[in-house]
């Protein structure tokens, strides 16, 4: 990797917070964007960001820190969003800076609302940034699992292989794997419906099903998503890959998946307000099903269970008698 070259990363989170801590192993500096001011003075003061993984302590002396996304943009060749899709499109109206001569990479698992596009089209079609300039990083990977320092695999996909390249060698490390893939879109949308899919885990758990039924859920939701991504982008990829099939089971299952939980809380009888604000944090699901639910009235892929979690959240459907409607149309 050319050492000349400079990253930013966009966002405050947990999964902003766990790559610039994968970053700073390799890199001598790195701008970091967070728009709460006091959350960088925590950090410039303590080295660790108050609000997501805490346990985390940086080398200060290696952070640009800043609350003007202008100023990150700005510096680096290589920015790395990471801010919940929902909010994505309201951050970059902020911007003055332009995008054309950067590469950027979206960590984001989402649709951005406003256009209906996952961020790598988001960005191709509304900043007019060629897809060779455009990236994914995407796991199977949790946040505090990195935080942890526990063996974790990233899938970095890009039009562009050395653009992959430079960015995997950035973020491998002796915890850290690195794959590269040329499914940008595919992979993209992988992470955004397996958090759909986890919302149904969550309910079907919290409704008081078992690893029974969960593990049916987890074998349909693949081949769900296998027929929604075909119908998006059909190209030769094996859907049993790390970054399709892993991501959406270690977002299934885990316990630190907040749209598990999020699903869970649905499943116990909390209205969808009561369970973010008990949450307190985004859970990207809730967000992606009202997408994937209105951009398949014109794929028409079969999607039963995308279906049924769209009915709970969005038309206030029962859970209990929406999941046994389900349940007779899974095998």
């Amino acid at each position: 990797m050319k050492n000349n070259l400079k990253f930013a990363v966009i966002g405050g989170g947990s999964w902003a917070t766990a790559i610039v801590k994968m970053l700073c192993v390799n890199l001598d500096e790195v701008c970091w964007y967070m728009r709460n001011q006091s959350a960088i003075d925590h950090i410039k003061s303590y080295k660790h960001n108050p609000n997501y993984l805490s346990s985390v302590e940086f080398d200060t002396n290696k952070l640009v820190l800043t609350n003007d996304i202008n100023q990150a943009v700005e510096y680096a060749d290589y920015i790395i969003f990471a801010i919940p899709s929902a909010f994505l499109n309201s951050e970059l109206k902020n911007l003055t800076v332009d995008l054309k001569e950067k590469v950027i990479f979206s960590a984001i698992k989402g649709i951005v609302p406003e256009t209906f596009l996952i961020v790598g089209e988001h960005f191709h079609k509304q900043y007019t940034i060629p897809y060779k300039n455009i990236g994914v990083i995407t796991g199977p990977c949790h946040a505090e699992e990195v935080a942890l320092e526990r063996l974790s695999y990233l899938t970095i996909a890009s039009g562009d292989k050395e653009k992959a390249k430079v960015m995997a060698k950035a973020l491998e490390g002796n915890y850290i794997k690195t794959k590269i893939s040329d499914d940008i879109i595919g992979t993209e949308y992988a992470a955004m419906l397996k958090n759909i899919y986890a919302i149904a885990a969550g309910i079907a758990h919290g409704l008081g099903y078992g690893d029974n039924f969960q593990s049916v859920i987890m074998s349909n939701a693949i081949r769900e998503m296998k027929k929604f991504i075909r119908k998006v982008h059909k190209m030769k990829r094996n859907i049993n890959n790390s970054a399709y099939l892993g991501d959406l089971l270690v977002t299934g299952y885990s316990v630190f998946s907040r749209n598990r939980m999020f699903g869970n809380m649905i499943g116990k009888g909390y209205t969808v307000k009561s369970a973010m604000m008990e949450m307190s944090m985004v859970a990207e699901g809730y967000y992606a099903v009202k997408s994937a639910y209105k951009l398949n009235q014109e794929y028409k892929a079969k999607t039963p269970i995308i279906d049924a979690v769209y009915e709970i959240l969005y038309e206030g459907k029962d859970a209990r008698s929406t999941f046994k409607k389900l349940t007779e149309k899974l095998d």
